[in-house]
């Protein structure tokens, strides 16, 4: 079966599951133990992974927080910067991934925050100008935009968002879980990106671990937030509960390998990606149409319109052949929001497929499209 749904989730690289397996076995201490070698081993394999983590985004190791996730992380981040601030407003967008909308709907019913929504335009991306009209509305204390569209593939202008949030005095946030192995991220020169998240399992590492980016502040002194899960503060004293060493671990290694491979796993996914554009519109033709923009995008994300196939009847039958989906995995049972989002009707929302290509995936095994 070919496997189209990366977006959902990827397999774990096997160079990674043997990086985390002595970690379960031999070296299996608590890092947060002292003076015997098996918490001092489990302790530096901890901190090498941060290292690695910190060299695949260019920061400073200390700014990186390991949590069990990019929902957890948006969940620390939003909910502690947002509660320091009460009385100023948080910006984010009506396309987000649903982790960060539930959150905007808690702070909105449960804090009393005001939460503006920006709207997108037909491939998922922010217009500058409400942005900025909504900054000169009120105090912000957070503008939290989606890096790059889970569902669409469609990236923001982080750098420029970012920027003008910073002229109104707002701290800045974005969910990079997309776009974290599909395109470089240097955030030494995104000054004005304060805080970012992202998942191990989307780039070929382990489910149940992520990180937090927290900038340090003007002087090199850490940000301090509201801890989400408060206990021993394992975690730079920041998040309580023993550390998941294999997990980090294999996070770690995960980012070291993509370094290592990123540019020529860029250009495979564009020509992979540009391949199952042209097998789709010579099979299908007139019969379906492209919700993902072409250029300015993450490589690999394809969504399409099979005008009138309902997409989970398709999915069905797809699924002997090939996995793909109906949009993200955290909610699949719903119409796509993102989708109704950049203006399709439901009944064009149920009939869109998205497929998510992976750089091991071979242009012979995408010829499957032409047996269909």
């Amino acid at each position: 079966m070919l496997y189209l749904d990366n977006s959902s989730t990827t397999p774990v690289y096997p160079e990674v599951l043997e990086a985390m397996l002595p970690y379960f076995l031999e070296e299996f201490g608590n890092p947060s133990s002292k003076y015997y070698s098996l918490a001092e081993n489990s302790k530096d394999a901890v901190e090498q992974a941060r290292e690695q983590l910190s060299k695949f985004f260019n920061c400073s190791s200390s700014e990186l927080y390991f949590t069990s996730g990019a929902t957890e992380s948006n969940n620390w981040i939003l909910k502690s910067v947002s509660s320091t601030l009460p009385d100023h407003q948080v910006i984010t967008t009506v396309a987000e991934h649903s982790s960060n909308l539930e959150i905007a709907k808690y702070l909105s019913e449960q804090l009393k925050i005001n939460v503006e929504y920006l709207s997108v335009d037909q491939f998922g991306r922010i217009d500058f100008s409400e942005l900025e009209s909504l900054l000169k509305k009120r105090p912000t204390s957070l503008v939290s935009i989606i890096w790059g569209n889970n569902e669409l593939g469609s990236l923001n202008d982080i750098q420029r968002a970012s920027e003008l949030a910073a002229q109104y005095g707002s701290f800045f946030h974005t969910d990079a879980t997309h776009v974290v192995g599909k395109m470089k991220i240097n955030l030494s020169e995104l000054t004005n990106v304060h805080f970012l998240s992202a998942s191990a399992h989307k780039f070929n590492g382990p489910k149940g671990v992520g990180v937090a980016y927290v900038q340090k502040d003007e002087d090199g002194i850490p940000r301090k937030l509201t801890p989400l899960i408060h206990g021993g503060g394992q975690e730079q004293g920041e998040r309580g509960g023993t550390l998941a060493v294999p997990l980090i671990v294999g996070m770690g290694k995960a980012a070291e390998m993509h370094q290592a491979s990123l540019s020529k796993n860029i250009q495979k996914l564009q020509k992979l990606e540009q391949h199952l554009v042209h097998l789709l519109s010579e099979k299908f033709g007139s019969n379906i149409r492209f919700n993902s923009d072409h250029t300015d995008k993450i490589p690999g994300i394809v969504n399409v319109q099979f005008i009138g196939i309902n997409n989970e009847v398709l999915v069905k039958q797809l699924a002997p052949v090939m996995a793909v989906s109906t949009g993200s995995a955290c909610s699949s049972s719903k119409p796509s929001h993102v989708l109704q989002a950049i203006g399709l009707t439901l009944d064009e929302v149920r009939s869109s497929i998205r497929f998510s290509l992976s750089s091991s995936i071979s242009p012979k095994e995408l010829d499957v499209f032409k047996e269909l």
